[in-house]
């Protein structure tokens, strides 16, 4: 009984040996089928050498106007929002006080003049000291300097427009009372204004003072506002290793305000030629971005089969649907445009161009 035992699992185990040995000789040379895949055919085009950044509207003029001397609220002279040129009156302090102290001061000053007028007559006649005289020629410009400072004390409760510019939100109420410093409403000059963005500190070479640059913004309606960089900073920021610069900008529609966002470009020269490709064609990854190239792949056993090879590349700037490739891809290579998820270097591909990607350098998406 033991021995036709054994003589069993030795007959089912050589079997069951066998079968699985034919399996694994099996699953070795099974070949996946090739995958579906769209290319596109790598092409040079000329781009414009630009620089992009995230910039900033800030005013050249900018103030919240306050209130320089305490008092009460007696006329407001303005509206929010409204555009004011320089000089113009915003609120008026009650001035009835200083008021009736210039009118004493004026008497006193008459006075003074007075009695400095009968002085000056008693010393021709030799009636007089030259003391007195001093002493009434000094009790009159002290008279004249009292009527001076109450007048410019009234001066400085006429609140006025320091420069031409729109104004924000009124903050004060007739009759209310306005201790030195109180807000009234901030005012900003947005003709022109102050662009401040940042650049890496590799492009400082091409910064020049003067150089044109183009504004966009989604406040502008599609349109474009041309400045010129009026400064770079001269300290590069140790956590960023950036440098500010800072442009002006006419804002002739005057849709610019300040602390607004904007995208700034910069022309860096003339036109380079690039390879570009669809974005959709590039692998992202931590270690590198690759592409995958369509050509004639040997297989194991010799045989030659239309497939792919992984090639890392260096990228440049993107455009719309298109990113500039700088190396690794050369002109006229079959590129897979969709479909590079699923596939690893030597995979097979059965090319299927019926819909491509998008692959435009402007696209206007139909919701936007």
């Amino acid at each position: 009984m033991l021995l036709a035992v054994f003589a069993f699992l030795a007959v089912i185990g050589g079997f069951k040996f066998f079968q699985i040995k034919a399996a694994m000789a099996q699953g070795g040379s099974y070949q996946p089928p090739p995958e579906a895949v769209t290319t596109t055919v790598a092409t040079t085009e000329q781009w414009d050498t630009t620089l992009k950044a995230i910039g900033s509207v800030a005013a050249v003029n900018g103030v919240t106007v306050s209130a320089d001397l305490p008092g009460v609220v007696s006329e407001i002279d303005f509206d929010s929002g409204r555009t004011v040129n320089r000089g113009d009156v915003l609120v008026r302090l009650d001035t009835k006080q200083e008021q009736a102290q210039l009118a004493s001061a004026i008497a006193q000053r008459d006075l003074a003049q007075v009695a400095f007028n009968r002085q000056k007559e008693m010393l021709a006649k030799g009636i007089t000291a030259q003391s007195a005289y001093d002493q009434a020629g000094a009790e009159f410009k002290s008279a004249d300097a009292a009527v001076a400072q109450i007048r410019a004390t009234i001066d400085r409760k006429t609140i006025r427009a320091p420069f031409a510019g729109i104004l924000g939100l009124r903050q004060v109420n007739l009759g209310q009372y306005l201790s030195g410093g109180s807000p009234i409403v901030p005012l900003q000059a947005v003709r022109p204004v102050y662009v401040n963005f940042t650049l890496p500190q590799q492009e400082m070479g091409r910064l020049t003072p003067g150089a044109t640059i183009d504004v966009t913004s989604d406040a502008l309606g599609g349109s474009t506002e041309t400045g010129k960089i009026a400064a770079v900073d001269s300290v590069i920021d140790e956590a960023t290793r950036n440098v500010r610069v800072q442009a002006v900008v006419e804002n002739h529609a005057k849709k610019l305000r300040p602390g607004m966002f904007v995208q700034v470009q910069l022309s860096r020269g003339a036109k380079v030629p690039v390879i570009t490709l669809p974005a959709s064609a590039i692998s992202y990854a931590p270690f590198g971005d690759s592409v995958f190239v369509v050509a004639d792949v040997q297989g194991p056993k010799g045989q030659t089969y239309r497939g792919v090879r992984q090639q890392f590349v260096k990228l440049g700037p993107a455009r719309g649907d298109q990113v500039a490739v700088l190396s690794g891809v050369k002109p006229g290579e079959e590129v897979v445009s969709s479909g590079a998820f699923k596939l690893r270097n030597g995979a097979a591909v059965k090319v299927k161009n019926d819909l491509q990607p998008n692959n435009d350098a402007a696209p206007r998406p139909e919701d936007n």
